[in-house]
């Protein structure tokens, strides 16, 4: 990030959408690779980022089921297809990188380190695969939740993009509304909102309460 967006400040941390707008204003018809947990989370960061010439990656090897990773993405295509805000790329479905990723952290809170690790493994494909084609900008849907620590995730993201060669766009979806916002575009589209972060911890946490 630049010295003059570390600047823009709330309190003790960045202002980090009115960073990302003042991006957005000088950035009209940049490419935004924009990593997608899901198509809810991601109808609003579309009409957020509706500057930039977007693609959603669609890279979620946390999700706990072939079945669910199926569903999730089926939504996202559809949404794509009718909004057509975007481009979509797939990767494949694959647990394993997830599992080996928060291995030893698997009875950490919800929250916790476990899921820093979490955003890190999809941030870094994101970073990776923005680089690799030619993207100007990366990002993820992640700070829409208000359950999700957005400073943290774009502390993240901005490490990769410093590590990795290419340009983090910083955001926090959730001001202006956009959780809100992002209710009522899944009630618009009829999206299948999952009550659960997608992990199988996440899952069990939920049958627990």
């Amino acid at each position: 990030m630049t010295s003059s967006a570390e600047g823009k400040r709330t309190g003790n941390r960045p202002d980090y959408d009115r960073v990302m707008q003042e991006i957005l204003r000088c950035s009209e018809g940049k490419r935004l690779l924009l990593h997608s947990c899901c198509a809810p989370c991601s109808s609003y960061c579309l009409e957020a980022v509706a500057p930039l010439r977007t693609t959603v990656l669609y890279y979620n090897p946390n999700l706990d089921s072939e079945e669910e990773y199926l569903r999730r993405k089926s939504e996202q295509i559809r949404l794509l297809r009718e909004t057509g805000l975007a481009d979509f790329l797939d990767c494949d479905y694959a647990p394993g990188e997830f599992l080996a990723a928060v291995k030893g952290l698997e009875g950490e809170k919800e929250g916790g380190a476990r899921c820093t690790v979490c955003f890190a493994l999809r941030l870094k494909r994101t970073a990776e695969e923005a680089k690799a084609r030619g993207y100007d900008f990366f990002a993820t849907t992640l700070t829409l939740s208000p359950l999700k620590d957005a400073a943290r995730i774009n502390a993240i993201g901005l490490a990769l993009g410093e590590e990795l060669g290419v340009r983090y766009l910083p955001s926090d979806f959730k001001k202006r509304n956009g959780y809100l916002r992002s209710l009522e575009l899944s009630k618009e589209h009829g999206l299948y909102r999952q009550n659960y972060c997608g992990c199988v911890f996440s899952k069990a946490r939920l049958s627990e309460s």
